[in-house]
């Protein structure tokens, strides 16, 4: 019904496939968002290929497992990963952002099986990812929600009023992640609108917080295992993370975050995801 792969070099060789994925399909298009698609590779393959609940045969199964794409520019690690679950097919590669495609550039849940709920809109995510945890808690389902949030858009004044809701009805079934890459379209993150120190905000607001290496897969599933068994709070992960990642003229680098590869370019960043 869904893949439970504990193995790291198996979840290490899919993320890398994820990665090449991404890689096509920006350049294929000739726009998008590379930078914050790569840097949540290690994040999406864990969820997808190791702990969510899922139907592939049944996307809207009553008691799976949900996952919020809140920085929905990131639309093609997701696009990846369903693909890659068997949910897509993989034909639809080519076709990302062209007219007609569901690939569209940020997720459309009515045209995308598997996209939970519609999101660019930054900020907004999370306030539906704390709804639908409470939706479970009172329709009585063993079913987590998983909400994928940048850092830049943690300065979004409603990312902290989805954030009261969910300490105030007690949504341990809720896990917020942080991509936190520390580069956003305007620059870093730090010169914008400062967010430090963005752990301790979120351990204010009644979150079972935890920080890691966003890249290290046996650290990711060892929080997504611990926060199965926090009580009465939701969680939040701090995952540090590098954008770009796994592409070595990306890392780092601001203008790759909403600007995709050319060909040639393509060309070395896959010879290097070899």
């Amino acid at each position: 019904m869904f893949p439970m792969i504990r193995d790291i070099a198996e979840l290490s060789a899919i993320a890398k496939k994820l990665r090449r994925s991404i890689i096509e399909m920006l350049a294929e298009a000739g726009s998008g968002h590379p930078g914050g698609s790569l840097s949540a590779v290690e994040i999406v393959t864990a969820l997808y290929f190791a702990k969510m609940r899922y139907d592939v045969k049944n996307p809207q199964w009553r008691e799976r497992d949900k996952f919020v794409l809140s920085k929905g520019h990131a639309a093609p690690v997701l696009y990846a990963a369903l693909m890659e679950a068997g949910m897509l097919d993989q034909a639809l590669k080519k076709t990302l952002r062209k007219m007609g495609s569901p690939l569209q550039g940020h997720p459309d849940m009515h045209k995308v099986p598997g996209v939970e709920i519609s999101t660019g809109s930054l900020g907004q995510g999370i306030s539906v990812a704390v709804g639908m945890a409470l939706a479970a808690k009172l329709d009585k389902l063993d079913s987590k929600v998983y909400c994928l949030t940048g850092d830049g858009e943690c300065q979004e004044g409603q990312v902290w009023e989805a954030a009261m809701s969910a300490a105030h009805y007690k949504l341990d079934n809720l896990v917020v992640i942080t991509d936190r890459n520390r580069l956003q379209i305007d620059g870093a993150t730090e010169q914008v609108m400062s967010l430090e120190p963005l752990a301790d905000k979120w351990r204010a607001f009644g979150f079972e917080t935890i920080e890691i290496d966003g890249h290290d897969l046996e650290q990711i599933l060892s929080v997504l295992d611990k926060a199965d068994t926090v009580k009465g709070k939701p969680t939040y992960i701090l995952a540090n993370t590098v954008k770009g990642k796994g592409v070595s003229f990306m890392e780092n680098k601001v203008n790759y975050h909403g600007v995709a590869p050319t060909q040639e370019e393509a060309v070395k960043a896959l010879a290097e995801l070899a």
